[in-house]
């Protein structure tokens, strides 16, 4: 996909054994309360065949990540999260909860329409906030019992027979409802995608535990309270704008964390960096390992010990001699991805604080340039498209929302007759 995006001259900026980058990125769950879950109630933040999957989608990438202030795909909050960038750039990690068991006692008999399906996928169809392995383990050690005793998934049930799943949970307290506005821009019954506003970091973690969308969703859409995160699949830095995909359905979640893992969802980002058109269309296929600064460790870094890292540039547009609009699309989602490989060919983003400095200025700069740089308050990143396959339908779905007007302002400054003739 990314492929016929580049130019037959570009080239791959691969790591340079002796540089390296930082970001930082901690993931944390959240918490959730005592309580007895029946047939009618769905158990929040539940462990399931996707808590892992789900883990390391957000960690991984944009899924969330944090781009320069915050921490990490995972990192929002300057030191959470990061969108992974999927984007690679700001993630922010919950703050993590204390643990308390919550019990599972529900209670199915086997419908007319159902006899004959198997055990495991009848479960599935009556206990749907469930992923079917984690149903089908239930079966296995006894927590799930069909018709008062431990039997295969595979065995084929009858009218009328009873399944009765019982279970303790380890769930993390709760995060709270708050009236906070959200910009919708896509939604039906299963999915649900939100264009983050700068300066809203994804969910509560150290230092942001209000104020964050995963506080805007649980009020907007209280039946979501029982997801993980509410239904995030992935996330962004706090100081990122730009689409989030959320799941309204606990099979819809999983589905598209699935998605995430095997890269059929795709994400692409605009950054405004201080680098020229003709150097920057040198590296259009960034592929760099990122870990964890091994000193400083709210950074991410290129390293050879790192994650496989790989990034895109599909389109460099230059808004003056040595200033240039990117189109970024990421194959992979580590934490500040975008930030760090940008900062690693010395190309930064500009407003980006942790990855940038002083390598934001370039020379034949105005006064008014100079200053519209340096006064820029956040890393200039924006994920403007997000594409990816219906959980219900299969239906291919991409969704795009504009620059943000602060970057709108800031091209406009460093444009400001380059074009003239």
């Amino acid at each position: 996909m990314y492929q016929s995006a580049m130019n037959n001259d570009a080239m791959t900026t691969n790591l340079s054994p002796n540089q390296s980058l930082d970001t930082d990125s901690s993931a944390q769950e959240s918490p959730m309360p005592n309580e007895v879950l029946n047939n009618n109630e769905l158990p929040d933040n539940q462990p399931m065949m996707s808590e892992q999957v789900h883990d390391d989608a957000l960690d991984n990438e944009e899924l969330l990540i944090d781009d320069g202030n915050d921490l990490n795909d995972s990192d929002i909050d300057d030191n959470d999260i990061d969108d992974s960038d999927m984007d690679g750039d700001d993630d922010e990690a919950p703050v993590a909860g204390q643990a308390v068991p919550v019990i599972v006692d529900m209670t199915h008999v086997v419908t007319e329409d159902q006899a004959g399906l198997r055990i495991d996928k009848v479960a599935s169809q009556a206990f749907s906030d469930f992923s079917r392995v984690q149903l089908q383990n239930w079966i296995t050690d006894g927590s799930l019992l069909y018709n008062g005793s431990v039997q295969k998934p595979k065995v084929r049930v009858k009218a009328d027979d009873v399944l009765h799943l019982s279970t303790t949970l380890q769930q993390h307290g709760e995060d709270q409802p708050e009236n906070i506005d959200i910009d919708v821009v896509y939604e039906d019954d299963d999915v649900l995608v939100i264009n983050k506003p700068v300066g809203m970091v994804v969910h509560p973690g150290a230092g942001n535990q209000n104020g964050t969308l995963v506080n805007a969703l649980l009020y907007h859409y209280p039946q979501q309270h029982h997801l993980p995160r509410a239904g995030l699949v992935h996330r962004i830095d706090k100081d990122t704008s730009g689409l989030l995909l959320i799941g309204k359905t606990k099979p819809a979640q999983m589905a598209l964390m699935e998605q995430l893992k095997d890269k059929s969802v795709y994400r692409h980002y605009k950054c405004v960096v201080a680098g020229d058109q003709a150097s920057l269309s040198r590296h259009r296929r960034i592929d760099a390992p990122i870990g964890r600064h091994r000193n400083q460790r709210t950074k991410m870094t290129v390293m050879t010990a790192g994650r496989e890292a790989v990034t895109h540039l599909l389109n460099v547009t230059p808004l003056n001699e040595n200033y240039c609009l990117l189109d970024v699309g990421l194959e992979t989602g580590r934490t500040h991805q975008i930030r760090v490989h940008l900062s690693h060919i010395t190309y930064p983003l500009v407003g980006d604080r942790v990855y940038g400095g002083r390598r934001q200025l370039r020379s034949g700069l105005t006064e008014a340039q100079r200053q519209a740089i340096n006064n820029f308050p956040r890393q200039a990143l924006h994920a403007y498209t997000l594409g990816f396959v219906h959980p219900t339908t299969g239906e291919d779905i991409e969704v795009t929302t504009p620059l943000p007007e602060d970057m709108q302002k800031l091209m406009a400054v460093l444009s400001d007759g380059y074009y003239e003739e």
